[in-house]
């Protein structure tokens, strides 16, 4: 199938949602009855990676960074539509057509735009569903608390919108700073998030975390927030997003990263954050199933500064998840079994993402999934 270019962009297939899941989507949407933050398992229309490059932190290792990018595109492209968003789309589509199949090819497009970085999760949009079209929620992202410059990145949702990418009503809430990773929502009204994290400096101080509280609970329609005040990882730079230690798996089950260590640095944070997630209740005011992930292998940069390795950093997509691996085998492994405790219906597909953490990120951290109905 030939490339045809418009509004910036690259089409790599036109296939719509409808050829590809029949009616999946309407079936899907007829489920939802008010507005609302979805679950990440709830059925997809497709993912977003934004493409390194050479002018991001990546470049002495871009080349083992693109081959993980190349897996993770495989892995998503074969289930559901892939977004990519480079600065360089020819150059992405030549490596692509280098090295994938046509059953994945015909699923991708490319947009061009100009970006700081790959982490789509935390400056993607935020997508709420519920009513006859998709809201498009715009936040600020400042690079997890002006850590990191992200000018370009901040842009890329409203660029986005201006390209028509995707079937959804543009709302702005740049005067807040709120990144994907550090929400997780059970589709029924509940936001799981972490003090440490949406209390962090240089994010929406003075807001109070009772002010943020608030403006979470109106501007994504839900009934509660779940705050957990344990729980970090070494060389994390998101001030402990929720998505590198806790994730909700259905309405009644969470996934978490649990240290048996006593020896380990992380071992009493964790071991409070075990027990704050014990104490947690559903909607229907029942203890959650819990399902502890091990602590993925220590990981270290050429400095000796650990690296934030975590298997809780894993991506559902319909039908399948991609989880995150280390190089250790027994560790990787019995990972992938308690996953499979937690998502029963679908396939557990290990990716090495060690290249990865090497810049303080994972799996997860490098993706957006939007649900059905929102890539047209």
């Amino acid at each position: 199938m030939g490339l045809t270019y418009h509004r910036n962009t690259t089409t790599i297939s036109d296939l719509t949602l409808q050829v590809r899941f029949g009616g999946r989507q309407d079936s899907a949407l007829a489920e939802v009855r008010a507005k609302h933050l979805p679950a990440e398992w709830f059925p997809q229309s497709g993912v977003q990676l934004t493409w390194p490059h050479a002018h991001t932190d990546w470049a002495p290792i871009l080349r083992e960074c693109e081959e993980c990018y190349i897996r993770m595109a495989l892995e998503i492209a074969l289930r559901e539509r892939l977004l990519i968003i480079t600065p360089h789309p020819e150059e992405v589509e030549a490596l692509l057509r280098e090295r994938l199949p046509q059953s994945a090819l015909q699923h991708i497009t490319l947009h061009k735009m100009p970006t700081n970085d790959t982490w789509a999760r935390d400056h993607g949009f935020i997508t709420l569903i519920g009513d006859e079209r998709p809201s498009l929620l715009d936040f600020c992202f400042n690079g997890w608390g002006e850590k990191f410059e992200a000018t370009l990145d901040n842009e890329i949702c409203r660029h986005m919108n201006q390209q028509h990418i995707l079937h959804g009503d543009y709302e702005d809430h740049l005067d807040m700073v709120l990144e994907g990773g550090s929400i997780e929502s059970d589709g029924q009204g509940t936001i799981l998030t972490t003090s440490q994290c949406l209390l962090a400096p240089h994010r929406n101080q003075p807001l109070t975390q009772a002010d943020i509280e608030e403006r979470l609970l109106s501007i994504l329609h839900a009934q509660r927030v779940l705050w957990l005040d344990h729980g970090y990882l070494a060389g994390d730079d998101t001030d402990s997003h929720i998505d590198t230690l806790a994730r909700f798996c259905s309405p009644q089950r969470i996934a978490y990263v649990q240290c048996t260590d006593p020896e380990d640095e992380h071992y009493e944070a964790l071991r409070l954050m075990e027990e704050q997630l014990r104490s947690f209740r559903t909607l229907q005011e029942e203890p959650y199933e819990l399902i502890p992930l091990p602590m993925a292998p220590k990981r270290y940069d050429e400095e000796g500064q650990r690296l934030p390795s975590t298997y809780a950093n894993f991506l559902i997509l319909n039908g399948a998840v991609l989880m995150p691996s280390y190089g250790d085998k027994l560790l990787d492994e019995a990972a992938q079994q308690q996953l499979q405790k937690a998502f029963p219906q679908h396939d557990i597909i290990a990716i090495d993402c060690q290249v990865l953490i090497q810049q303080h990120g994972s799996l997860h951290c490098c993706t957006m999934q939007f649900p059905v109905g929102v890539i047209k």
